[in-house]
């Protein structure tokens, strides 16, 4: 059974929640991703902030400009432990129509450890159906 750790991304792009909204925004576009992961000082998850989230900024006025992730931000978070499997995450993806799921440590209370995206899974089935058809299993996609 494939689990969470065996294609989650570990190197986590994340914010606080007193993040200014706009850099959060502009986090997301230098490191074109689609969301990313709220946590505290301990790395525990504590939401999740995406595009689709700050396109609530259209409708800030004036006065709001300041505001942190924290009062756009989705919470609580669905998030998943690094040990259970891709086929139950994956439900969870294409059920919610999530482009992302945060992967907690299964030892440490919600601390997030890693990342999977959409590609991350279809880099797996990719290779997995690559070696299939070729009985290979050196499709390099990284």
């Amino acid at each position: 059974m494939i689990e969470a750790r065996d294609i989650m991304t570990t190197d986590v792009i994340s914010v606080g929640r007193h993040t200014p909204v706009c850099e959060a925004g502009e986090l997301l576009i230098k490191h074109q991703i689609t969301g990313m992961p709220v946590v505290d000082d301990e790395m525990i998850l504590v939401g999740i902030i995406t595009e689709k989230d700050l396109l609530r900024l259209l409708h800030t006025h004036e006065v709001e400009k300041d505001k942190k992730v924290e009062d756009f931000m989705t919470k609580p978070a669905i998030s998943f432990q690094e040990n259970e499997s891709l086929e139950d995450i994956c439900d969870v993806m294409i059920a919610n129509h999530f482009r992302r799921v945060p992967v907690t440590s299964a030892s440490r209370k919600k601390q997030v450890i890693g990342i999977i995206s959409r590609p991350d899974v279809l880099k797996y089935i990719i290779r997995l159906r690559y070696a299939e058809t070729t009985g290979q299993q050196t499709l390099r996609l990284r």
